[in-house]
């Protein structure tokens, strides 16, 4: 058996990123979306036949691997060709696919928590623990300075994500509360990664939670299913958006190889 690993694209790869997609237990958020998206794609060829491939990530970085589900018995030797290979260092791993996590639970490599992933409950929140004295907008030009003034570098290409109509501010009067984003995933079609954040002299009061429903509600209008994440350590980040009814069963997990 011939097994070779060749530089491809995603155009190429199209009908094998569906099924993975497809394959997901859960969705996956923007951040582990930008990481497969910056990576280098190899297209797995098993005698001269296309069977799978996967991506890396500033050539260190292993953020995707999928193998059709006939060969699945050669995957573990096919995975440990690409780690010696690509001189892997580190992997990103959801644990919503099954298939790369049982591999890197192979080789008992040290694994930390890297980010929760949400989805939402679709339960109503009750008005009580709504923020209702703001007024909820898209940002124009006008916000950037107050936007970078209150989120420092949270929130990078920010003209950028004004324009394409992607962020969202929150005021009471002339005071900025806090900024929401919305990021439609170029991966996941019908999905959407949303966040926020919170002025922090205004905090406590129930706004990130007010964005989130804001948020989800903008999301639901224009037929997009929200998706949602943090880092694994934010607890107040967590705390905030299992506030808004989303919840999480899935973990983003980070493999150390070398």
């Amino acid at each position: 058996m011939s097994i070779q690993f060749k530089i491809s694209n995603t155009s190429e790869l199209n009908i094998f990123i569906l099924d993975y997609v497809n394959s997901l237990s859960s969705p996956i958020d923007s951040f582990l979306e930008d990481h497969i998206l910056d990576s280098v794609f190899y297209k797995i060829m098993i005698n001269n036949r296309i069977e799978g491939y996967f991506a890396v990530h500033h050539k260190k970085l292993l953020t995707q691997f999928y193998l059709n589900f006939p060969h699945y018995k050669y995957s573990q030797d096919i995975f440990r060709k690409v780690i010696k290979d690509h001189s892997i260092e580190s992997i990103f791993v959801p644990t919503c696919d099954e298939l790369f996590l049982s591999l890197v639970l192979d080789q008992e490599y040290s694994i930390s928590n890297q980010a929760y992933f949400f989805s939402d409950t679709k339960e109503d929140i009750p008005t009580e623990k709504l923020y209702m004295k703001g007024e909820f907008n898209l940002a124009t030009m006008n916000d950037i300075e107050k936007i970078i003034d209150i989120s420092q570098d949270f929130l990078n290409n920010l003209e950028d994500r004004i324009t394409k109509g992607e962020i969202f501010t929150i005021y009471k009067d002339n005071s900025l509360l806090g900024v929401g984003i919305v990021e439609k995933s170029k991966v996941l079609s019908s999905y959407a990664s949303i966040g926020m954040f919170t002025n922090e002299n205004y905090r406590q009061l129930g706004i990130g939670r007010t964005i989130i429903y804001h948020l989800k509600k903008w999301c639901y209008d224009n037929q997009l299913i929200p998706i949602c994440g943090c880092w694994y350590f934010n607890t107040l980040s967590k705390q905030t958006i299992e506030s808004a009814n989303m919840v999480t069963k899935t973990r983003l997990l980070n493999a150390k190889v070398r």
